[in-house]
């Protein structure tokens, strides 16, 4: 009882703090105008303002023609290197590539053959988490949500390390070959314990197999017989491909060079990055994808009926349905615009997957739903922009098709993210040496001090 009458007491006060907040902090939008403020990092045709320079990937969406945005073909390239490249090398020789494109990210060139084996060699011994490391931050600190957990345990690894606070190129390197490694079996291992806590379900810590790549690495430890097909295991290392790296604008890895531009420790780096894709509106976009899809055949009763598919988009878009969000998840992106050459890659792989595991109606909808989009969104909104589906729009449901728990979808783009992340740290802290210092712009009046019996 008191208890109720504590928590009934508090949010009545919520209330009113929250009132009083809102009361003193209003900022009017033509304000952001009148300064010049570029909301987001954002310039006023949705380009990304200038904020430095890098050799490891490039993001092309759009060509510039007499200072208009003209809609193009999406190209992503690794160290100069086409993506469709990579991956088509990888599926041709029938081979694992993300070790090799973490590489790639790393050093800048693709590996020599012994230069390969070795960096799966050094990735697969330091795959195994220091003793004690498991029991101690993640058998007895579960946490409902994996990304969490991995940004705490990244955090935890700090005490772990002889020599943390070293921010040579030589330390840096060290560190980030051994986060590569380990990340993928924080993850499993924080899935698990998540299982058994709060699923109530059998947990299991399968041995690791120094041998396999980390996507079977993967794959060995969240399925309870440790069973999967070779090309399961194929598709996953492409999704990590796919994912390793996009630029250094974009959320997380901007959030890993600001912190690294401070010369702060790596482990607080990475982990401000993993907070930073954490969110919905980045990497935890794939999850909602699959959470506004499954609400959609939910409602809608002939999944190829375009005209009630369309409709429901309409309610969606329209806050009218979904999570009332306004937003139709896995459609358009801040660079993109024709396409996303990794959404155009998933998308091929996933078809075949899809007869072969008995989800074509369901993957046909997808398409659909790509395919019906851009006329819905100009029909609700009258908006011309061009808009694709991006990389979640696929990813989440090639992991439902490869038997992937919805609570890794999101992790499992940060262990592939963690390679560029890791090259872009050593890149700021190598190239630029200066603290990221922006600017803003303070509104606030000068005001007198009034002592406390004074004040009203």
């Amino acid at each position: 009882m008191a208890e109720n009458s504590s928590n009934s007491a508090m949010s009545a006060s919520l209330a009113d703090l929250c009132s009083e907040f809102r009361a003193n902090n209003k900022i009017s939008p033509d304000k952001f105008d009148l300064y010049e403020v570029k909301k987001g990092l954002r310039n006023p045709d949705g380009t990304g303002v200038m904020a430095g320079l890098t050799l490891i990937c490039n993001v092309h969406g759009y060509l510039i023609n007499d200072s208009e945005r003209v809609p193009d073909v999406g190209r992503l390239t690794y160290r100069g290197i086409d993506i469709n490249k990579i991956v088509e090398g990888c599926v041709k020789e029938n081979r694992f590539g993300y070790e090799e494109t973490a590489w790639l990210l790393l050093f800048g060139k693709l590996p020599t053959g012994s230069q390969l084996d070795s960096f799966r060699k050094v990735l697969s011994q330091y795959r195994e988490l220091p003793e004690y490391f498991a029991e101690d931050m993640i058998i007895k600190a579960p946490s409902k949500n994996v990304m969490n957990k991995l940004a705490r345990s990244v955090l935890a690894l700090y005490s772990y390390d002889d020599n943390p606070d070293d921010t040579s190129l030589e330390n840096n390197m060290r560190q980030s070959i051994k986060l590569i490694a380990c990340l993928p079996t924080i993850m499993t291992y924080a899935y698990q314990v998540k299982r058994r806590h709060f699923d109530k379900e059998s947990m299991y810590f399968h041995p690791l197999d120094p041998n396999q790549s980390t996507a079977e690495s993967i794959l060995n430890a969240i399925r309870p017989d440790r069973v999967f097909k070779d090309e399961e295991a194929k598709l996953l290392d492409t999704c990590m491909i796919l994912h390793a790296e996009h630029g250094g604008g974009n959320n997380s890895t901007f959030t890993a060079r600001v912190l690294s531009s401070t010369n702060t420790d790596i482990y607080s780096a990475i982990s401000a990055a993993i907070g930073s894709l954490k969110g919905p509106r980045h990497g935890g976009a794939n999850h909602k994808v699959m959470k506004m899809m499954n609400d959609l055949m939910e409602h809608v009763n002939d999944w190829e009926d375009e005209d009630e598919v369309s409709a429901y988009l309409e309610k969606i878009l329209r806050g009218e349905a979904g999570d009332r969000s306004g937003l139709v998840y896995g459609m358009g992106h801040a660079v993109y615009t024709l396409s996303d050459p990794r959404a155009v890659i998933l998308k091929q792989r996933a078809e075949k997957l899809a007869s072969e595991c008995g989800m074509e109606k369901k993957f046909n909808l997808f398409k659909r739903v790509e395919r019906l989009f851009p006329g819905v969104f100009l029909k609700v909104t009258g908006s011309t922009k061009t808009m694709c589906a991006n990389v979640d729009f696929y990813s989440g449901l090639i992991y439902e098709m490869l038997g992937i728990p919805s609570d890794l979808y999101t992790p499992l783009f940060a262990v592939s993210r963690i390679a560029g992340w890791c090259a872009h740290r050593m890149e700021e802290m190598e190239t630029c040496r200066k603290i990221m210092r922006p600017a803003y712009r303070s509104l606030s009046k000068s005001k007198p001090y009034v002592p406390l019996n004074q004040r009203k």
